[in-house]
């Protein structure tokens, strides 16, 4: 994907929670949602500041109680943020939200390849300023949906940021396949996912290695199907296999064992 099409779809996915977030009532900012600890309005909260930071705006000085969710440094840079948000209401940091979005559409749209080529460490390692564009496509895209279903309001299911967000999850189905599921050399498993966004998935064991391959094996040992809003669900660790609808033929047990543990998110 060109730097164009990233910046382009990062835009879009921050103007759709815009689109999402501007009419919720205060009630609704501080509905749970399915990320531990956080609201709605958290969510927004962390967004913002990642968002600053890509500004080069300063960390806040503000420090987190050690809640028991954190589990590592990210997650505590992130607490910081959001707490420092909690006192204040939804709609002053929406405030925040909007002029944060403005400043940074308008930094995107003016950088030049200089900018993007800059060297930075991702929760995935390192990489460059045009390379963490990919994660924030998909972290954004993400939230929208966090606070979606917390709110039961449907929508955004599909498009562009949605299939690059399932995309880049489903390139960690191998791992998931192989090594925790533990599917036996030379065999094959197919993961359906049906929806907004559909993809037909075969990952077959080769060479004590789970790979995606291009053509359906002629024996599968089990076959899944669920549809897209369950896989992104299920594979950002917000709900578990038995809270989301699937079904599968063949080996159940492995089903069962791909199903349960299909947390690829950072």
């Amino acid at each position: 994907m060109s730097i164009e099409q990233k910046v382009s779809l990062t835009i879009e996915a921050l103007n759709a929670l815009t689109e999402l977030c501007a009419p919720l009532t205060e009630e609704q900012w501080k509905t749970d949602t399915d990320c531990p600890g956080w609201t709605v309005q958290d969510n927004i909260s962390h967004l913002i500041g990642i968002e600053r930071m890509l500004l080069g705006k300063p960390s806040t000085e503000h420090r987190a109680p050690k809640f028991d969710y954190i589990k590592n440094p990210i997650g505590e840079h992130n607490e910081h943020e959001i707490d420092a948000r909690r006192s204040l209401s939804g709609s002053e940091v929406f405030t925040e939200w909007q002029a944060t979005v403005e400043e940074r559409a308008n930094q995107l749209r003016q950088a030049d390849a200089e900018y993007f080529a800059r060297p930075m460490m991702m929760p995935t390692g390192p990489g460059t300023l045009g390379d963490f564009l990919d994660i924030r496509i998909l972290d954004i895209w993400i939230h929208d949906q966090d606070i979606r279903r917390a709110l039961g309001l449907s929508g955004n299911h599909g498009g562009p940021c949605a299939e690059h967000t399932i995309d880049r999850l489903i390139r960690t189905l191998p791992i998931v396949v192989g090594k925790r599921a533990a599917t036996p050399e030379g065999k094959s498993v197919a993961i359906i996912i049906t929806g907004a966004v559909e993809r037909t998935i075969y990952i077959s064991v080769i060479d004590g290695r789970a790979k995606i391959v291009s053509n359906a094996p002629h024996d599968l040992l089990c076959e899944i199907s669920l549809d897209s809003t369950a896989f992104t669900a299920l594979a950002t660790g917000r709900k578990n296999a038995t809270e989301v609808n699937w079904t599968s033929t063949g080996d159940i047990t492995l089903a069962n064992s791909i199903v349960s543990q299909l947390n690829m998110m950072i």
